[in-house]
């Protein structure tokens, strides 16, 4: 029994283009015993805005081998040993296999069995959305930091030398990495092995500068991402990721909107802000010391450091520019 519930060419919701990498999972295999087939459909349906293409297999022996190389995660609902057991002799490489995931029948626990960083842990956070617990084991996310990985994904790109980044992660653990480098060529670069390159996906786009009055909400975000972007000759699609300074990065309202759209968030420090001041005076550096943070993070985010927005306000509770 095998179902597909997506169109390949449909559209994404919370995922980004696919890339070189397999950082993020956009089709997924639901491999489920027959007993089960109601709550694959569940967890199918529940989905299926989130990715391009969505399988629904039933279990057989060699389902893993025979599917293996089709599907960026598998998400087993069974039991993690039947998993564990039947694709340990197929992992090569972490960067070329497909995540793994499962998740039990009554949707308690959703665990990523292999590919953390590059799927697994993806599906089991949209899996958490149906009341999963997201049981992940990777260093980062269980000291609740993040990977570059993550990072890559937040800035819609993708990591180029992926062993490096055992030793780049182990750096983010001690806080010791710092903020991401950014090289605009032609340049030629010489790193070492301990040196994680990311590439963006996009050739062109824009970036959101954001900045809100404390408690905003989500639709307020959309409403003020959109009426910028139409002065722009960009829509959502083109744009490469939301920016915005650390001290609005657990802003409730941005992050829900950020995620409605797919779209990754980048906090710049204040010492990031102020290298990229903007031209609109802002209210916030007579008063905290910040600069303001819609045009200087459009401006630190955009690969030309070009603001072609600059800053608007929408409800009197979020501010926007465009950056390019």
């Amino acid at each position: 029994m095998s179902t597909d519930t997506n169109d390949a060419d449909g559209e994404s919701g919370s995922c980004k283009a696919p890339d070189s990498d397999g950082e993020v999972a956009e089709e997924i295999a639901i491999v489920s015993f027959e007993r089960k087939w109601d709550t694959a459909e569940e967890i199918a349906a529940e989905l299926g805005d989130r990715y391009d293409r969505i399988d629904l297999i039933e279990y057989y022996g060699e389902v893993f081998a025979d599917h293996w190389g089709e599907y960026d995660c598998f998400v087993g609902l069974m039991a993690s040993g039947i998993a564990m057991r039947k694709t340990a002799g197929l992992l090569d490489d972490k960067w070329d296999d497909p995540a793994i995931c499962v998740v039990d029948e009554e949707l308690t626990w959703a665990i990523p069995i292999t590919g953390g960083h590059h799927g697994a842990n993806q599906v089991a956070e949209d899996l958490a959305t149906m009341g999963a617990v997201p049981a992940m084991t990777t260093a980062s996310e269980a000291a609740d930091k993040q990977g570059v990985e993550k990072q890559a994904k937040a800035l819609d790109a993708h990591v180029v030398n992926g062993d490096s980044t055992v030793a780049t992660n182990l750096a983010v653990l001690d806080d010791e990495l710092g903020p991401i480098a950014r090289l605009d060529g032609p340049r030629a670069v010489l790193v070492g092995d301990d040196v994680t390159v990311l590439k963006r996906n996009k050739d062109d786009g824009v970036v959101l500068g954001t900045g809100s009055v404390a408690g905003a909400k989500e639709e307020q975000f959309l409403a003020a991402w959109r009426a910028a972007l139409d002065r722009t000759d960009y829509g959502i699609e083109d744009v490469e990721f939301v920016a915005t300074g650390t001290r609005k990065e657990d802003e409730a309202g941005l992050l829900a909107a950020a995620e409605e759209l797919g779209l990754g968030v980048v906090a710049f420090e204040k010492e990031t802000l102020e290298a990229h001041e903007g031209p609109t005076p802002s209210r916030s550096k007579e008063l905290i010391g910040w600069p303001g943070i819609s045009e200087a993070s459009a401006i630190a985010g955009g690969r030309e450091n070009e603001l072609i927005v600059e800053k608007t306000s929408h409800d009197d509770a979020v501010t926007v520019a465009v950056g390019r």
